[in-house]
């Protein structure tokens, strides 16, 4: 599955269902960028959620609502509720760690 890039019209249906694990990032972040390929590898790879990114730059309102304070940040949610935080950027297998304590 590939990563969705969402906006606030798509972003509640998306977190609504299941697992999700949503990139929460900016153009002008460094380890933003250095986030990214890693967060798409995952998305290929994990299939127990969806994976998406919301531009802070974009989408401030999205990102104020979660209180997203330094970027980058996943925030996973399950059935529409959030349930974990991952802050800053990590090597693909410690991501993958985080991402499995808060995606049984």
């Amino acid at each position: 599955m590939t990563v969705k890039h969402l906006g606030k019209a798509e972003f509640d249906l998306f977190v609504s269902k299941g697992y999700s694990v949503v990139d929460f990032w900016a153009s002008w972040c460094g380890p933003c960028q250095m986030m990214g390929p890693v967060f798409e590898e995952l998305s290929k790879e994990y299939k127990k959620a969806k994976f998406a990114k919301v531009s802070t730059e974009e989408e401030p309102e999205i990102a104020a609502r979660y209180k997203i304070m330094s970027i980058p940040c996943l925030v996973v949610f399950r059935d529409g509720k959030e349930t974990g935080r991952i802050l800053g950027f990590m090597p693909k297998d410690s991501l993958k760690k985080e991402i499995e304590r808060f995606v049984k």
